[in-house]
């Protein structure tokens, strides 16, 4: 039983990221395709950059015949529809940081969760309720990201991240739908990309560990986690601008099991794996001295052990100052 599964609510990306996730059950503070390509690596030109990201998450489902630990209940039969907007900021500093870049940001996410199960238990197996259907909003998890450090060598740029998700969304243990997890998160993360100035063809990848403190309103501790998420695409010209063209690969995965005292020993061994790929469009057109840059993403979950099965699609719009 995976209190960290995968499900819930908004981004963060380098540059824009995250949010909080829908509920406890399944879902953790990093969602997939949240930073894949080249829109979310540290911006390496100083000043301010703004941004906003929509993560739509419709009609996922878990598997009817298991239970799925949401807090101190379980729920059979479980849908979760989740919507959020994050407006985020970064701040790329004016100054050289060991030969690269150093940025900060900060992203604030608003999230819409609806949540409908068959049937509800506490966690020592007594009926709660059937016919579940709960819905909240609100603001999510922020995501402080204090630390973003890129290097670029020609067309091949490396970064270093640390990000870090606070408990400021609505959480309450007896609930199914709730627009926080109740725990900090603590994730470094590594990329690196390339793109050909000559032939405009572009390869990113994003590898992170998050690491979970414990809910103490629910007495219970999320497994860590490690993701990746890669993109492969094409850049050409048009109307001024470049266009892009690819898929986006993600795969994620808990290494270490849930825990919780009062709870079977069986929980550290319910644990989440997901993987998916999907198209990726982008758009990069400049503005006066300012750079709008459009992305967007169909992200479907090819494969789902303990957590929920739906698909994700993005959209982020970034813009410099």
């Amino acid at each position: 039983m995976i209190k960290s599964l995968l499900l819930a609510t908004l981004v963060g990306i380098s540059l824009l990221a995250t949010t909080a996730r829908a509920t406890q059950a399944g879902a953790t503070h990093y969602i997939s395709g949240q930073q894949s390509d080249f829109c979310t690596l540290t911006p390496m030109t100083p000043g301010l950059y703004v941004g906003n990201i929509y993560l739509n998450y419709n009609d996922a489902t878990f598997s009817p015949s298991k239970e799925l630990p949401f807090g101190r209940i379980e729920a059979l039969g479980a849908t979760v529809n989740m919507q959020g907007e994050v407006p985020a900021g970064i701040y790329t500093y004016p100054f050289d940081f060991l030969g690269g870049r150093l940025a900060s940001g900060v992203l604030v996410p608003y999230t819409w969760v609806h949540v409908k199960a068959s049937a509800t238990f506490d966690v020592h197996g007594g009926p709660l309720s059937q016919n579940v259907d709960q819905q909240t909003a609100g603001i999510g998890d922020i995501e402080m990201m204090p630390l973003m450090a890129g290097w670029k060598f020609g067309d091949f740029q490396l970064d270093g991240m640390f990000n870090i998700w606070a408990p400021t969304g609505g959480y309450d243990k007896q609930r199914l739908a709730n627009t926080g997890l109740g725990y900090w998160t603590f994730e470094p993360m590594l990329a690196a990309s390339w793109t050909s100035s000559k032939i405009g063809t572009e390869a990113t990848i994003y590898a992170a560990v998050d690491f979970n403190t414990e809910n103490t309103d629910a007495d219970y501790t999320s497994g860590d986690l490690f993701h990746v998420d890669g993109t492969v695409a094409q850049h050409l010209p048009l109307f001024g601008g470049l266009a892009g063209v690819g898929a986006t690969a993600f795969y994620m995965k808990q290494i270490t099991g849930d825990s919780s005292s009062g709870l079977p020993p069986e929980l550290g061994g319910f644990m989440l794996k997901s993987y998916g790929v999907g198209p990726t469009i982008s758009y990069i057109h400049p503005i006066g001295k300012s750079t709008l840059i459009v992305d967007g993403s169909w992200l479907p979950q090819t494969h789902s052990d303990n957590t929920t099965k739906g698909d994700f699609f993005w959209v982020k719009v970034i813009l410099s100052f």
